[in-house]
């Protein structure tokens, strides 16, 4: 995640402490753990990762699992828990789940659709203290119906906001661009201002799960750039207006160094303190600081990439599997410098970037170690073209 508010503006976000703390190793991180507590779905989008649909699916973690599983997380001091499906609401144990963690010193968030969130389960949520809820929306009205496979799916879930909002439960709007949606950017900021949603976070699609098939859908390099202009314009005008909201940017770290280099034209002072937070951070973290554990217990880089695990937390700890670089790929996520290939590899800003996502780069190449597909910098501003001068 790029937290847009902070670069540019400079107002905390949540989850600072864990992207942009001075001092962070990939040996000392501890990952935000993104869990698949469940796969059925009672909606069938587009782009979904996990594949999912809304039936029963077998091997699922069983609520004695689940709280093992939270047991070796806490001993490995990961920091948050996000409960992710499918659908988590239809977890039956999930508000058990919720105490037992915070029992055991983790920080908890939801992942949903936000239509199954009635008056009633809102203030069972707030009454539970999830540190923060993040419900997607793909479109406004008949787009968002059309992305999410189910007639009435946006005011279901505005619905769902407009409930956590009423009993001052943090939340979130989560919204991934894409070919079909990304004219909605302008209502979707509207809509954030008028409903009082705390945070919204832009995603960039990832070519996994049904996504895989909508590589067509995907933003041209330049619509990109356009995007995340409107995005920080938005950002900015917020913050001249003081209105405090969260903005963020997920899975592209393009985004930071097109932040960075746009702000160094206008304002050396403040793109320098820009280049320091990203030096702290270091660009992706599937395999450092983000994981995924999938509905059965398997373990993945991240929550994208469930192509390849590395172990499932049935058979052992969560953190004996996350450290365990006797695994090629683990080892290679976790200093993966010299294994990357194509541009991403002559690139002036890989120790910023960390060369983006690797599950769009096997996707589109059948190689985990090749250049992003999806990173709109030109070879001038990454620096390929000093190379090729020898300067």
């Amino acid at each position: 995640m790029i937290s847009i508010t902070k670069l540019l503006c400079d107002l905390p976000s949540y989850g600072d402490e864990l992207r942009y703390r001075k001092g962070l190793t990939s040996s000392s991180r501890r990952p935000i753990v993104v869990w698949n507590c469940t796969r059925k779905c009672n909606l069938a989008c587009m782009h979904c990762y996990s594949n999912s649909a809304n039936q029963e699916y077998e091997g699922e973690l069983t609520t004695e699992q689940a709280k093992k599983m939270i047991l070796d997380l806490e001993e490995f001091h990961v920091p948050v828990l996000l409960f992710s499906g499918g659908e988590p609401l239809l977890r039956k144990d999930l508000f058990e789940l919720n105490d037992f963690a915070h029992q055991h010193h983790l920080r908890t968030v939801i992942s949903t659709n936000g239509t199954l969130i009635t008056p009633e389960i809102a203030r069972r949520i707030k009454d539970r203290e999830f540190d923060y809820i993040g419900v997607s929306l793909d479109g406004i009205n008949e787009r968002n119906d059309k992305f999410r496979g189910k007639k009435g799916a946006f005011q279901l879930a505005l619905s769902g906001i407009r409930n956590l909002v009423e009993v001052k439960q943090k939340v979130g709007l989560r919204f991934t661009i894409t070919r079909h949606n990304y004219q909605d950017l302008k209502d979707i900021f509207r809509l954030v201002e008028d409903e009082a949603i705390d945070r919204v976070c832009f995603y960039h699609l990832v070519y996994s799960g049904r996504g895989s098939q909508m590589t067509e859908d995907d933003l041209n390099h330049q619509e990109m750039r356009k995007c995340l202009d409107s995005i920080c314009a938005w950002a900015l005008n917020l913050h001249e207006r003081g209105i405090k909201k969260e903005v963020l940017t997920v899975d592209n770290h393009a985004d930071a160094i097109y932040l960075y280099l746009k702000t160094k034209v206008k304002d050396p002072q403040k793109a320098r303190e820009i280049l320091e937070l990203l030096q702290y951070n270091k660009g992706n973290a599937s395999g450092i600081a983000i994981s995924n554990v999938d509905n059965r217990g398997f373990v993945h880089a991240d929550q994208f990439w469930q192509s390849y695990t590395f172990g499932n937390v049935k058979e052992r700890k969560f953190g004996e599997i996350w450290m365990d670089t006797r695994d090629e790929v683990m080892a290679g996520l976790k200093d993966r410098k010299n294994l990357i290939k194509g541009r991403c590899s002559r690139c002036q800003f890989l120790e910023l970037c960390n060369a983006n996502f690797r599950a769009r780069a096997e996707a589109i190449y059948q190689d985990k170690w090749e250049s992003d597909p999806a990173c709109y910098l030109t070879d001038e501003e990454i620096g390929l073209l000093c190379i090729s001068r020898g300067e």
